[in-house]
């Protein structure tokens, strides 16, 4: 049987289980809406199931004409989920409980379909993790080197340029002014969008796995350097026009303006890594 007949025979009661997962996840992704809305860091999120539907109505012939061979392994899959959501849940940790859904939907797919379909849509499954926030824990450890790394580039950069300008920690002071290197300007916040979208562009324009990884990973030192040039420009235009430029709405501007400029320079590799790609096929 193919999908497609499985889908059509079986439909009350996958309709159900759908209703039952929906109704135990209700809570966690109340919350998950929640925090795409008000955390600037994962505004992306909402984003991030149409794209995945996308992904997989983009392959739906091939998926419906796969054939079904149910996997009782997906049972176990949907009982490691189980097992996250509760501990999730005790425990008040947040992220536990919004990763065990993208594990709960692998094993429903894997137990109710098998290995054939969940192989076809294993991409759209797997992107869903992208529109989990990290926790904050892992946001704080990762933010504070990233801006004494940016601290640090920005101020050796300012003396080459002539600016007298000390350090200490992630915070610059010039002569009449003093900047901090907060965790917007850490390259970390654009990071996690950007992060999103190499993934898409990845998947959409490449077709080798190792290009894909070149183009996701290349987002850190995009965002990173970006980033560093945001506070240079930043510093030199507050010290030598006004400190007004290092706040208020030039520094949403400015946040703005890296961010596109890391979006060129993705756009950018991923044209050179495709040109690469049909090179070596012709």
């Amino acid at each position: 049987m193919l999908l497609e007949e499985s889908l059509r025979k079986y439909r009350m009661g996958m309709a159900l289980l759908a209703i039952c997962v929906g109704a135990a996840y209700w809570p966690v992704g109340e919350r998950l809406v929640t925090q795409w809305y008000i955390d600037p860091n994962y505004s992306h999120g909402f984003f991030v199931p149409l794209i995945a539907c996308w992904f997989l109505y983009r392959d739906w012939e091939g998926v419906k004409a796969c054939p079904v061979e149910p996997s009782l392994s997906g049972l176990a899959v949907m009982l490691a989920a189980t097992v996250m959501l509760v501990m999730g849940f005790l425990s008040t940790e947040y992220f536990t409980m919004r990763f065990s859904f993208v594990v709960m939907l692998a094993g429903v797919v894997l137990y109710l379909f098998g290995r054939n379909v969940f192989g076809r849509m294993r991409m759209p499954i797997l992107y869903l993790l992208l529109m989990i926030p990290i926790p904050y824990i892992v946001y704080d450890a990762a933010a504070f080197p990233l801006k004494l790394l940016v601290a640090n580039a920005s101020v050796s950069a300012l003396k080459l340029v002539g600016m007298t300008v000390v350090r200490e920690g992630n915070i610059i002071m010039f002569p009449n002014l003093v900047l901090e290197v907060a965790d917007a300007c850490s390259g970390l916040r654009s990071l996690m969008t950007l992060v999103t979208l190499s993934v898409t562009g990845a998947f959409l324009v490449l077709r080798r796995p190792l290009m894909r990884i070149v183009l996701v990973a290349a987002a850190v030192p995009f965002a990173v350097i970006t980033n560093m040039a945001r506070v240079i420009v930043t510093g030199i235009l507050a010290e030598k026009v006004s400190p007004e430029l290092a706040e208020g709405v030039f520094h949403e501007m400015a946040g703005l303006g890296v961010f596109i400029m890391a979006l060129v320079l993705t756009g950018m590799l991923a044209f050179i890594l495709r040109r690469l790609e049909v090179r070596d096929a012709a």
